[in-house]
């Protein structure tokens, strides 16, 4: 039986706390399951401009704790955390404080950093893929030390604990999602995530074509090769997530197909079949989502907040089913 299908919303640029708290209930209300952030850090200048990353305001921490508190149903998450951002124990203790004050609504999405400029603005040392996926490994491992009864002792390449228990233990315990696009990273997801969360290669340290390029149905069907590599048993009990970047929600998707082939150059067909793409009126669009999850188990979608109203027919439609 297919796993039921899940939406939720990511937002970058809240241009207040006011227009943040109607952003997020606004999301409840239409029925999406989560509401994520990004983890950026820059401001606008030059050194964001090299990126050809959106500006995102707001902190994830406190953006999180503050859409907790202003809804009652919808999950809360960051999609997702770099933990070369944060110390782990900071940032651990951080998310399950928010999961015990929710009631358990948080969504914890880990990932192994790759915006090479941003690192270098902030004067964050910017390490090889490898050394940064083996430190996501050892953070999730400290993770799980947290949450599980007794003593958080911890002794790896990243994490040193000893003599503490870890609290607040989470009201339930909370989903953690792994994104990324590499195989050492989907492998990893594969061993230890609840979520996986499909994403571009982004092995250029910036938003480009080669990370789109890198993301086509071919690439998809090879990287849940990978994170089935890394799961072993466990891959039917994964929840398969993906960005719908490009998505567009109208009865002549033509001009916008045409553009974003162009963009990247695909084929309008490639495009039209991409699976961080969306093109069409909501029934055109509700079949693609159905194809894509017999083909490669995906059921939960996420899509930008400019889309979330247009989209929101669909999750209406087929949200759950």
């Amino acid at each position: 039986m297919a796993r039921p299908f899940r939406f939720a919303v990511q937002s970058f640029n809240a241009g207040s706390g006011e227009e943040w708290t109607t952003r997020v209930q606004r999301a409840e209300a239409l029925g999406y399951s989560a509401i994520h952030l990004a983890d950026h850090l820059l401001g606008p200048g030059p050194a964001l401009a090299q990126t050809g990353h959106p500006v995102q305001n707001l902190a994830a921490v406190p953006a999180m704790a503050h859409a907790a508190a202003v809804t009652r149903l919808i999950r809360v998450g960051c999609r997702v955390f770099c933990i070369d951002y944060y110390d782990p124990l900071v940032l651990i203790k951080s998310a399950m404080t928010i999961d015990l004050l929710s009631n358990g609504r948080l969504e914890f999405g880990l990932g192994a950093g790759w915006l090479e400029q941003e690192y270098a603005a902030a004067g964050i040392r910017f390490d090889t893929p490898q050394m940064r996926i083996d430190r996501l490994g050892d953070v999730l491992d400290a993770l799980e030390a947290f949450r599980a009864p007794g003593l958080a002792n911890v002794s790896n390449g990243t994490v040193t604990w000893q003599g503490f228990e870890g609290v607040p233990k989470p009201v339930s315990k909370p989903p953690i999602m792994i994104g990324g696009g590499s195989p050492r990273v989907l492998r990893l997801a594969g061993r230890k995530a609840d979520i996986v969360s499909l994403n571009f290669n982004n092995r250029s340290g910036v938003i480009g074509p080669d990370g789109v390029r890198s993301s086509s149905a071919e690439e998809t069907a090879r990287k849940l090769r990978w994170v089935a590599e890394g799961a072993g048993d466990r891959f039917a009990d994964l929840e398969i997530e993906i960005g719908a970047y490009f998505t567009f929600v109208t009865e002549d998707p033509r001009p916008a197909l045409a553009q974003m082939a162009g963009a990247f150059g695909f084929s309008e067909a490639e495009m039209r079949h991409h699976p961080h793409a969306l093109f069409g009126s909501v029934s055109a669009i509700c079949d693609e989502l159905e194809q894509r999850r017999e083909r490669f188990g995906i059921s939960y979608i996420t899509v930008g907040d400019n889309v979330m109203e247009a989209f929101a027919p669909v999750v209406d439609r087929i949200g759950g089913k």
